[in-house]
């Protein structure tokens, strides 16, 4: 994620082409994955709302068919929502962590991954090794 300066940065530039070319501007807020996703999952929650809808009225008019068809639209849009929120989860962007503090003893590194830090630690315990004699650090000789 970017740091709040450049994100700021960025919104300015977006904005900037927004009013130099309004066209555009809504050309790319049209493709915006989030935008696209919250839609759907809208839509998918006004299908849960329909077919929770056709259960009572198929009950009052004594019709099968509606009370089956409502339990299916409610199914199938329930999974429809799901899907959204997972794709929309996926992609939204990450809450803010300033003003947090690492846990004590913990160091985040900008820019490596956990693989890389894993590797580091171990290194890092290997050289300890190597300068004790090869013995671990914890044996009592």
């Amino acid at each position: 994620m970017l740091p709040e300066d450049e994100q700021r940065q960025l919104q300015e530039i977006e904005q900037a082409l927004c009013r130099d070319d309004p066209k555009f501007g809504r050309l790319m807020r049209a493709i915006d994955p989030r935008l696209r996703y919250q839609r759907s999952l809208m839509r998918a929650l006004l299908g849960v709302v329909l077919g929770a809808g056709l259960l009572p009225a198929g009950v009052v008019t004594h019709r099968v068919y509606l009370p089956s068809a409502g339990v299916v639209i409610v199914e199938l849009s329930l999974v429809w929502a799901v899907v959204s929120w997972r794709r929309y989860a996926r992609i939204r962007p990450a809450r803010s962590r300033a003003g947090t503090k690492p846990a004590t003893g913990t160091k985040r590194r900008s820019g490596q991954t956990g693989r890389a830090r894993m590797m580091q630690r171990m290194e890092q315990r290997w050289r300890r090794q190597e300068g004790n004699g090869g013995q671990p650090p914890c044996s009592a000789t």
